[in-house]
């Protein structure tokens, strides 16, 4: 994965425990427009499942995963979303 990527949103949950950081990244799909690049931050510490629930949801929900990166002391996980409606102002 290459550092051009620039998320439209991003969700740090770092400090939250699990199963918080895969429900905070769903919110923040819920209220992201198609074609919008959303990033959960999270760490092992907290949160080890993250890291291995959202791309098998990203995948199931017909949506992108763009990776998962490693940074000190915590992980990324980016994604794409491919489809579903507007948000509802």
């Amino acid at each position: 994965m290459n550092g051009e990527i620039k998320p439209d949103k991003i969700v740090d949950a770092r400090n939250v425990l699990c199963p918080g950081p895969f429900w905070e990244l769903v919110k923040a799909y819920r209220y992201s427009n198609p074609r919008e690049v959303i990033s959960v931050y999270s760490s092992d510490d907290y949160d080890s499942e993250t890291r291995t629930d959202a791309p098998i949801w990203i995948e199931k929900t017909g949506n992108r995963l763009i990776g998962i990166v490693d940074h000190e002391g915590f992980y990324e996980i980016i994604m794409e979303k491919m489809r579903g409606k507007m948000p509802s102002s």
